[in-house]
Parts: structure tokens; C-alpha cells; sequence
């Protein structure tokens, strides 16, 4: 019988400190991306209530002319915060919820990995709790509301777990398991996923290169190519593993990337997001200093860079460990330790060749100090190795108390900073579509805008319906409506406008246009349908004024009485594609699964 691991209980409940200030009326409104978590998921849930399951258009954007937010954003924060919010949660807690839970299991995640690396609970444990004291994970939360990203810590651990083993233990199993901790990691925030990707190539090399000098003691006879061939081989596990998850994760990467280039980016480029205005200084990764503000040009920033003082200090003396190599563990120290050092130096200004020159990976990160994200993981493993000795499992599970003083001395290090600047109600109001056009009109990153607009509004008609307290019927331009020539009807209790489109009905007395106050973007389609009904009779000719600054798309429609329009944003080759590829991943992870399992039974039977 597998006896009860009180480690991994004791890391949860010493965890309830990092989850408190969530327990407190109201929420950080104030924090970077405070209201952006909250509003991103009332525009998502806009499209589930529409029945539109996997969403990809924000239909409220830019003042409610709309904006592709879905199809370029991971989703997989705002699919966990909707089912909090399905079972009656409103926004702001849903949204709360995913933070508490995403702070607990990001710790029990590194956990169950530094437990499989060394065996050892008490390292585990302290590898967890330093994982979510660490400074950068609290401002993470608390200073900088950054959902998706810290979605994404969970997942981190488990990949380095995942394709550990399909190193070291190949197997349909682990190649299925690390698939699906890649592809979870790139459905909750894929610039975390693109640069740590880079993390897991350099731990799948490094394996594989003990595990071939491993193999060189037995095998030390055999010619160079079958060596080649050997070290090939160890890495193939991995590569399918890499393959298998981004299918798994098709239906987002494949439009993302290929869609990119279809929004405008200029507003977040140069200026104040110019990347070499933001490199910390040296001072800043020790600095105790905290702040709710954001990053600045210099060294005057308004939020912390630190390294955190006591993962710090774990890191210096995990040293000992390495001179000791207990359970045979230094390689993996020493990768760590390598890994925190290259990361930090990374985000210091001397490394500014090196941005220059891998800028197409390290742009993923935006600032340089972004990379804390990836400081996180090493100094979390690091911490665990002091306590590290060769002692069996049975004496390691034992509470220690030691051990424990080194958990309380983690989170006494974090406590200082676990603070929120908590507000009840936000100056937008309550979270609405008034209150989304409000905060639109200070946040120009909630004013994304398609490649083909020239002009970013900075109002719409559409926001003056919603002001003047009456409910929005339609996104047609009436402005540029000939009403002696076109008569438009809307359907009864607005049922013709959808997240994902629009619905009318037209008598016309010659061919005509039709603009709608939506941005143009690949999808968008229009139809005559048979009447009352959405099924198609044929597809209508649809394109952009190019001399509109708005790039709104406009409709070209047939002479006609009565006649169905049917405007809808629809999947693209894409994301067609990408979907299928999601499914057929999917199928091939469960057919790998069953494989194994019934191979092992056989086995089970035959011995």
C-alpha cells in the first residue's frame, strides 16, 4: 500500500498565505492587467452564451467594431474562468477562483516533478513552496494580474517532468503525458510556451547526453555511426512528444500564427515598448523594493525585478549539494543553477547582442525582465536541494523540522509582498458593456485593430447606443444606407445580432451595399439564407472600402423583396485545418494510451 505523503499536504496548507489577499472584498482593479483578466473573460463568455464554444472573435472590442481577440490569445484561462462562472460565479470571482487555484497547483505541480527527480519529499516540498513565494510569481499576480501567465506556471514543471521521461523512460505513456503538459502550457499563454520551448530543447539535449554516456560505458565498442545513431534515437521520444502536443493544440497555433499578420501591431511597437528601454540593472534582481507601478525607462521602475532574497540564498547553498551529489543528482543542479545565471544575464542591457540577434524568440517575453518567468523554475528546484541526502524514502517522507523551518523561512521571505491593492467597485462601474467602453477609452491595448484599419477610433455609434441607456439592434452604418432604394428590418428581441455576426432582412430596388460597423478580418462572410432560417442559398460578395479608414467590411446585395442577409464570422482554411489537426492528435494521444495499456496488461497476463 502506498503510504500518505503528509509533504504534499503540508506544501497546500502553507500555501493558504499566497491565496489570502484573494479572500478580500472587491479585486485589484488596479493592477497591469487587472480589469484586461476580467474584461477578456465577459467577452468571452458574450460568445459561449451565443453557443459559439471555442470563440475567436471579441465582439465589444475597439468600441464594439471588433477584434479577433480569441483566435491570437491562448484561451485556456478564460475557458477555466468560465466554468467557474457557468456554475454562478460572477466575472470578478470566476476570475478570482482561477488565481487562487492556479497559485496552489503551480506549487504541487513542481512538487510531484522535483519529487521524481530526486525522490525526496522534502526537497519537493520546498521546491514547491519556493515556487510560489517566489517574488515575481507574487507580483505576477498581485502587481501585474497577469491570468494567463500564471495559468501557465502550472504547466511548466510538468513539461520538464514530461520529457524527462521520455528520455529517460520512453514510452507511449510519457510521450502522451509530456504532449499534453506542452500543449496545456501553449493553450494558457503561448509566449510563455514559445520561450520556454527553448528551455526544453536545452533540458531534452542534456539528458539525452547523460543518458548517452550512460550507454557509452556499455557500449563503448561500437562504430561512430552506430553512436550517432544511438544519440538520434534518444531524442526521438521527445520530438514526437513536441509533435503530438502542438497537434493537440492546433486549433489555436495554426490560425494564431498564420492569422498574425492580420492585426495591426505598430501600437505596441516602439516608444515605450521598445524592448531596450527595459532591461534591468544589475542592483535590481537583489533590491527589496516593491511597487504597483509599471516598468520605466532607467532605474526608477515602479514594480520589483528581485530575485527574491531567500530563493536566492537556497540557490548560493545548493552548492553543498552539488559537492555532495546525493541520489546522483548534481547534473541536474548544476543545469539549474546554469539556468538561473543565463536567464538573469539575459535580462541585463550587456545581452543586448544576443537580443539582437535571436530577437524572432526572445520578442515573445516583450521586456527582457520578463524572463523572471523563466528564473522561477530553477531557483524553485534549487531551494529543494539543501535538504537533499541519500537517505531512504520511508526516513525522507518524515516530517522534519528542519525541513518545516525552511518551508516557514520561504514564505516569511514571500509574506512581505503578498499585498493587493484590492478596490470594491472600479471607476468604470460595474463590469458591463458600459463599463468595457469606459476602460476602452484609457487602455489603448482593449483598441486592438485589424491590418486593414488606418485609424483606430477612439469612439463608435455603436457606444453611443449603449450610453444612451437603449440596446444595440444592429452594427449596420445607416449613414451610408440610400433609404429611398434599401429598407432594412431587424429581427424581433434583437435575435439577428450575435457575437459572431449579424442577421437581417432587406427589400431592395437595385443592387446595393451595405456597410457594418465591424473590422474587417479573415472569416467574415456573408449570405442570402432562406428566410427565418440560417440556411444558405448562396454566398454574397464581401470586401473593404479602401478608401474607409475604419476598415470596416461591407456587403455588396442583390436587387430583391425580402431577402435574408446572414453576416458571420466563420472559420478560415486555417482554422480548419488547425481544428482537424486538434482532433486527429487527439484521437492518435488516445490510441497511444490504449496501446500501452493493453500491452501491458498482456504482459501482466503472459508473466
Amino acid at each position: 500500500m502506498k503510504r500518505f505523503d503528509s509533504y504534499r499536504i503540508l506544501l497546500i496548507l502553507f500555501s493558504i498565505f499566497a491565496i489570502a489577499p484573494l479572500f478580500a472584498p472587491g479585486y485589484f482593479w488596479g493592477a497591469h492587467d487587472g480589469r484586461h483578466s476580467v474584461y477578456f473573460l465577459f467577452q468571452f463568455d458574450r460568445s459561449i452564451q451565443d453557443g459559439i464554444f471555442y470563440p475567436r472573435w471579441a465582439p465589444d472590442y475597439t468600441f464594439g467594431y471588433g477584434y479577433p481577440m480569441f483566435n491570437i490569445y491562448a484561451p485556456g484561462a478564460l475557458y477555466a474562468s468560465e466554468v467557474f462562472h457557468l456554475l454562478g460565479f460572477d466575472f470578478v470571482t470566476a476570475t478570482k477562483i482561477v488565481f487562487a487555484l492556479a497559485i496552489v497547483l503551480s506549487g504541487v505541480t513542481m512538487f510531484a516533478f522535483i519529487k521524481r527527480l530526486t525522490g525526496s519529499s522534502q526537497a519537493a516540498f520546498l521546491s514547491g513552496l519556493a515556487y510560489i513565494y517566489i517574488p515575481y510569481h507574487i507580483a505576477d499576480v498581485y502587481v501585474r494580474a497577469a491570468l494567463a501567465e500564471s495559468v501557465a506556471l502550472i504547466f511548466l514543471p510538468l513539461a520538464l517532468w514530461g520529457f524527462y521521461e521520455t528520455v529517460v523512460r520512453p514510452s507511449r505513456i510519457t510521450i502522451v503525458a509530456a504532449a499534453f503538459a506542452y500543449a496545456a502550457m501553449m493553450f494558457s499563454h503561448n509566449g510563455v510556451a514559445m520561450l520556454f520551448t527553448v528551455v526544453l530543447g536545452i533540458w531534452v539535449l542534456f539528458l539525452m547526453l547523460g543518458e548517452f554516456r550512460a550507454r557509452l560505458l556499455i557500449t563503448n565498442h561500437q562504430s561512430p555511426i552506430s553512436h550517432l545513431s544511438s544519440f538520434i534515437s534518444l531524442g526521438l521520444p521527445s520530438l514526437a512528444a513536441l509533435a503530438l502536443g502542438l497537434g493537440l493544440v492546433a486549433i489555436f497555433f495554426v490560425p494564431a500564427v498564420l492569422e498574425y499578420q492580420y492585426v495591426r501591431t505598430d501600437q505596441w511597437l516602439g516608444n515605450y515598448y521598445d524592448y531596450t528601454n527595459h532591461f534591468a540593472y544589475f542592483f535590481q534582481l537583489f533590491s527589496p523594493t516593491w511597487g504597483f507601478g509599471i516598468s520605466k525607462p532607467g532605474p526608477v521602475d515602479e514594480m520589483s525585478f528581485q530575485l527574491g532574497v531567500v530563493p536566492v540564498l537556497l540557490a548560493i547553498f545548493s552548492i553543498v549539494a552539488i559537492a555532495r551529489n546525493p541520489r546522483n543528482t548534481r547534473r541536474f543542479w548544476i543545469f539549474f543553477l546554469a539556468m538561473a545565471l543565463g536567464v538573469a544575464a539575459l535580462m541585463l542591457a550587456f545581452s543586448l547582442p544576443v537580443w539582437q540577434i535571436a530577437r524572432p524568440i526572445l520578442s515573445f517575453a516583450q521586456f527582457p525582465w520578463r524572463l523572471l518567468t523563466l528564473t522561477m523554475i530553477p531557483l524553485a528546484a534549487l531551494a529543494g536541494a539543501i535538504v537533499l541526502t541519500d537517505e531512504p524514502e520511508d526516513n525522507a517522507r518524515a516530517l522534519s523540522l528542519p525541513t518545516i523551518l525552511l518551508g516557514a523561512l520561504i514564505v516569511w521571505g514571500g509574506f512581505p509582498y503578498l499585498t493587493a491593492q484590492m478596490i470594491v467597485e472600479p471607476k468604470e462601474g460595474p463590469v458591463s458593456i458600459l463599463g468595457l467602453f469606459r476602460f476602452q477609452q484609457s487602455a489603448g491595448e482593449m483598441t486592438g485593430s485589424t491590418a486593414w484599419v488606418k485609424e483606430i477610433p477612439e469612439w463608435s455609434p455603436m457606444a453611443d447606443v449603449y450610453f444612451a441607456g437603449k440596446k444595440l439592434k444592429s452594427k449596420i452604418d445607416y449613414t451610408h444606407i440610400d433609404a429611398d432604394k434599401v429598407w432594412i428590418g431587424v429581427l424581433p428581441n434583437f435575435a439577428g445580432l450575435k457575437a459572431n455576426g449579424e442577421q437581417i432582412v432587406y427589400h431592395a430596388q437595385a443592387d446595393s451595399i451595405i456597410t457594418f460597423n465591424l473590422f474587417y478580418y479573415p472569416g467574415w462572410r456573408a449570405y442570402l439564407t432562406k428566410p427565418k432560417t440560417t440556411e444558405i442559398i448562396r454566398e454574397l460578395p464581401l470586401d473593404v472600402d479602401p478608401d474607409d479608414p475604419l476598415g470596416r467590411i461591407r456587403v455588396h446585395i442583390p436587387q430583391g423583396q425580402e431577402q435574408w442577409l446572414l453576416v458571420r464570422f466563420d472559420d478560415t482554411p486555417p482554422r480548419i485545418i488547425g481544428g482537424w489537426m486538434s482532433a486527429t492528435s487527439l484521437l492518435l494521444a488516445l490510441g497511444l494510451v490504449i496501446w500501452e495499456i493493453r500491452d501491458q496488461q498482456k504482459m501482466k497476463d503472459e508473466g
